[in-house]
């Protein structure tokens, strides 16, 4: 199909004015938390899917046309003349727009000598002058970057997203349109690109070649229009809709936090009223993922149908602001630590910043400190503080106990996930950390567009232990022997997990897989009854949530069913690669099947007969465990042919005569410890 031709004869345009009325080029807005989907991601949940729908019936010449930029220099499209132009919408908050920031300077320097024109616009009404220079700054654009007032240009080009690309000939007839390449998407990022659609059309329009495809999907934010507000309205900003921004999402769309935008003042809210609706009718926000019609949890964060209704008639109606006298009271929120008092104990995740790059994809880091505890103690509190919001996906402290020394459950201490809250328990229960033990920082970073450093600290309230008479604990389920098949689309792993000491409690429940993870259900299996707990139908690895129950649950005697559903099929548009077979893995492109659960377990009942095992059995297990580490198959496993979170976790606890190498011996003990938790 051949794109219609297209016309544009506006010579310049004058700054205009923001919906209240203020001059754009004088209005100021704060910097903001910046955050962007990883291999996961908060601000991949705000990204959607557009198609450009090109204007014009007939085919007729496109002419010229110039903009300013935030300097207030005017700048024609065709000034210099190229052989080809890329007209390129970017928004200064997107998180997309900061990632193909990067790559728009990079095809520039490519094709600049063979006369291909980068010009960027932001037609976003609420992107001020000042957040336009600094967005031009901090990605050091080597291109005009041109502020289109009354979103005139993206009107006439039909541009719905930024980032949102559009390649012209010399002739200024339009030869391309669509997204920059498939490198990132909603909830997603790879390594490199797969397809390179606006570098192969530049390539093919230089040497004369057809354009395959003409057209593909933008993948971004919406573009921020100038909305015509209906003073009618009865349901207007100032009465409804700040309420139910401050009880929804002001925890992370506000100035220092972790969502690529602030949702705090009318104007710039008012800018994100189409992509606001657009996530909260496609559920993506706020983030909660469990069917409502399973179990009852502290920390679900649920709109109501009515709050929905009231959003979409909002933006079908302009975004009216109303009176600002209706405004409720800003929500106030603590700073710095938010534990129920100063911590005890603090620590960071090493002395010197880890720097996060500008792109592409980056590795679970794994960093272990010594907190020099000579005796045990015990957690009341926990919180995990990013230094970096803006990068870090999520964040997991773990305990790793010292040479000898039994480890009651998988060792979970603390966590940060976006938007979730530390943990914090009664004085009656607490977690016991055994003295000479190793912290290990597990961290997931996010690159945002321009390197970042960070520093992950940890705060600890210790409790006092004469009142603890519940330990808490985290145990797991798991299956490191999954292999999901090429193109499998509803591949199925189904485990069950009991055995639970006398008087356990569930506290909780947090299932974890990676990018082919479609749904997880947990169910309890009590007296040959059946009963689900919880209910996961649309697993978003961007989202690491921990489901508290509203009333911890008895399950002594009982066993609890985890059924995982994985698609690793083409149908999966965060699939890395669904021709491979995927295996057991720390980082986002291989898997897991995994679950945590929260324990609350009387402290005099955590004691148990060990269970016995077959000698045979003990050695077939660990012969295959040796096989499946031993990479170069030479018949030896070294530490470095580990999979990073055994390297860090329990290497050493094996490795008894400390050469480095796991031998069938050493490789008993840890199937003794894996037999005696199935």
């Amino acid at each position: 199909m051949t794109l219609k031709e297209m016309t544009l004869k506006v010579t310049s345009v004058s700054p205009g004015r923001t919906r209240n009325g203020s001059d754009i080029v004088g209005r100021t807005i704060a910097p903001l938390a910046l955050f962007v989907m990883g291999a996961t991601v908060l601000g991949a949940n705000f990204f959607g899917l557009g198609r450009s729908e090109l204007a014009a019936a007939e085919s007729v010449a496109i002419a010229d046309f110039a903009l300013s930029d935030f300097r207030g220099k005017e700048h024609s499209l065709k000034t210099p003349a190229g052989k080809a132009y890329v007209v390129a919408f970017l928004g200064t908050e997107c998180p997309l727009a900061k990632l193909y920031a990067t790559r728009l300077n990079q095809l520039r320097a490519e094709f600049l000598e063979q006369g291909v024109v980068v010009v960027g616009v932001n037609s976003n009404s609420h992107d001020s002058i000042t957040e336009l220079a600094a967005f031009a700054n901090r990605h050091k654009l080597s291109f005009p970057m041109l502020k289109d007032p009354g979103n005139k240009i993206a009107d006439l080009f039909k541009a719905e997203r930024t980032p949102e690309v559009f390649l012209l000939d010399a002739k200024l007839q339009l030869q391309y349109a669509g997204r920059i390449d498939d490198q990132y998407g909603v909830g997603y990022a790879r390594d490199e690109p797969k397809v390179k659609d606006l570098r192969n059309a530049i390539v093919n329009l230089l040497a004369g070649k057809e354009i395959e495809p003409q057209r593909t999907e933008a993948v971004g934010c919406l573009i921020g229009r100038v909305k015509s507000p209906d003073p009618t309205s009865s349901v207007t900003y100032s009465n409804q809709i700040a309420r139910i921004f401050q009880k929804h999402c002001v925890e992370c769309h506000r100035a220092g936090e972790i969502a690529p935008f602030e949702l705090t003042e009318y104007d710039e809210v008012a800018g994100w009223a189409d992509t606001i609706l657009e996530v909260v009718d496609q559920q993506r926000m706020p983030p909660w993922h469990a069917n409502p019609k399973h179990g009852k949890f502290v920390n679900q964060r649920l709109m109501t149908s009515e709050e929905k209704e009231l959003i979409a008639k909002w933006v079908e109606n302009g975004a009216p602001e109303g009176d600002p006298k209706n405004l409720p009271a800003p929500r106030k929120f603590t700073t710095g630590w938010k534990l129920p008092r100063d911590p005890d104990f603090t620590i960071a995740m090493r002395s010197r910043p880890f720097t996060v790059p500008a792109t592409g994809t980056v590795q679970y880091q794994y960093f272990v400190c010594d907190p020099g505890f000579k005796e045990d103690v015990w957690v009341q509190a926990a919180e995990v503080i990013p230094g970096n919001r803006a990068v870090v996906h999520h964040a997991l402290v773990f305990i790793r106990p010292p040479d000898g020394v039994q480890q009651r459950g998988i060792g979970w201490l603390g966590a940060y996930v976006p938007g979730q809250a530390y943990a914090s328990l009664p004085d009656y229960r607490a977690r016991r950390v055994p003295a000479g033990s190793k912290l290990v920082f597990q961290m997931h970073y996010t690159p945002v567009g321009s390197p970042q450093d960070d520093i992950t600290r940890l705060g600890l309230i210790f409790a006092d232990e004469s009142k603890v008479t519940e330990e808490v604990v985290t145990r797991i389920i798991i299956d490191r022997k999954l292999e999901i098949p090429p193109r499998a689309a509803n591949h199925r792993i189904e485990k069950l997990v009991g055995s639970f000491p006398p008087g356990s409690k569930l506290l909780g429940i947090a299932p974890h897989a990676h990018l082919r993870g479609r749904a997880f259900r947990f169910d309890l299996i009590r007296d040959g009854k059946s009963e689900t707990l919880l209910d996961v139908p649309q697993y978003d690895f961007n989202w690491q949530h921990a489901y508290e129950l509203e009333t911890p649950l008895e399950i002594a005697g009982d066993q609890i069913r985890c059924v995982g559903i994985y698609n690793n099929s083409k149908s999966n548009l965060v699939n890395p690669d669904p021709d491979a077979v995927v295996r057991w893995g720390d980082q986002t492109w291989e898997e897991m099947f995994l679950a945590y659960f929260a324990l609350a377990i009387p402290r005099e009942n955590l004691t148990k007969e060990v269970k016995k095992l077959d000698p045979a059995v003990v050695e077939a297990e660990a012969k295959k465990f040796l096989k499946r580490l031993d990479k170069n198959e030479d018949g030896v496993v070294t530490k470095q042919e580990v999979p990073d979170g055994l390297r860090v976790f329990a290497f050493n606890r094996f490795d008894k005569n400390k050469d480095e190498v796991l031998s069938l011996e050493e490789a008993k003990d840890a199937a003794r410890i894996r037999l005696r938790k199935q």
